[in-house]
């Protein structure tokens, strides 16, 4: 395993956005996709040391659907510095939302791709019931149906995050409409972008990720102050034998964000505010 230290220099309250456990005691639920191994909280503390972060949002596996048990056992046991993101139905009784805000979930994981739990169609209903505890949706789509989505995600009554870099699964160039959707989103000042999973859209592929680099360096450039970064530890959509460092990737923010203050927001000050983190 790579254990470069990163190039940058994490700032204090470094917060992790967005990554996923899977445990291979408890299986893949049905509709989920199969597990991609065994990823622990020992494991990812190492990580942590490595990039020098010291908060985290655990997002709800896929795999698991709205079976939220390995996403709180490892909260639990990260504590104070963690905070997560979860699925439930629409459904999902008063006590077991309570239940899960208690334990530190935040927000409500709508991902409308093939393998997701809940989708665009059902996130009205489902956010109706979750806003009032707090909860912000987190949203991952194909970045291109922005523009048919728009008007619902603007509907949404409190914050909102969109996925990695918009996660337009053909890059687009800054121009496009389907870009300035997601521009217009972030104007609404309830919306944020994470900054991760280049792998998973680039064309150009790595180092640099050059069709994503520049959606991200416009992004940044737009609205400095609701970007935030995520490992998407560990990987689990890219195959075992060519994972991304993640050093590798935190580093290319020296490009992206060149000056120490926008990093600290994206990295620190950003995440702080929108998951309710006490200021670093």
């Amino acid at each position: 395993m790579n254990q470069r230290r990163p190039k940058l220099i994490a700032p204090p309250g470094m917060c992790d956005t967005h990554m996923h456990f899977y445990d291979t005691s408890i299986p893949s639920a049905p509709g989920g996709p199969p597990l991609p191994g065994h990823y622990s909280v020992p494991m990812y503390r190492e990580l942590q040391k490595r990039l020098g972060m010291s908060r985290v949002v655990v997002v709800q596996a896929n795999a698991y659907q709205d079976d939220n048990r390995v996403t709180l056992a490892a909260m639990k046991v990260l504590g104070e510095g963690a905070k997560g993101v979860a699925v439930v139905k629409a459904g999902v009784a008063d006590a077991e939302i309570e239940r899960l805000t208690r334990a530190g979930i935040c927000g409500q994981r709508i991902f409308n791709l093939p393998g997701g739990a809940v989708n665009l169609d059902a996130m009205d209903a489902v956010m109706a019931r979750v806003h009032p505890f707090g909860w912000y949706a987190n949203i991952q789509l194909d970045g291109r149906d922005l523009p048919e989505y728009e008007a619902q995600i603007k509907r949404l009554p409190g914050k909102f995050v969109i996925d990695h870099v918009g996660k337009f699964l053909e890059p687009i160039a800054p121009e496009h409409e389907a870009f300035r959707s997601l521009l217009r989103l972030l104007d609404t000042g309830r919306c944020w972008v994470k900054l991760a999973a280049y792998y998973e859209t680039s064309k150009t592929g790595a180092p640099k990720y050059e069709d994503v680099a520049r959606l991200a360096k416009a992004l940044i450039g737009h609205a400095p102050d609701r970007i935030i970064w995520a490992s998407n530890w560990p990987h689990p959509s890219a195959p075992a034998d060519s994972k991304p460092d993640d050093a590798d990737l935190l580093d290319l923010l020296l490009d992206w964000a060149p000056d120490d203050a926008t990093r600290r927001k994206i990295l620190a000050d950003n995440p702080a505010e929108l998951f309710g983190f006490p200021t670093a």
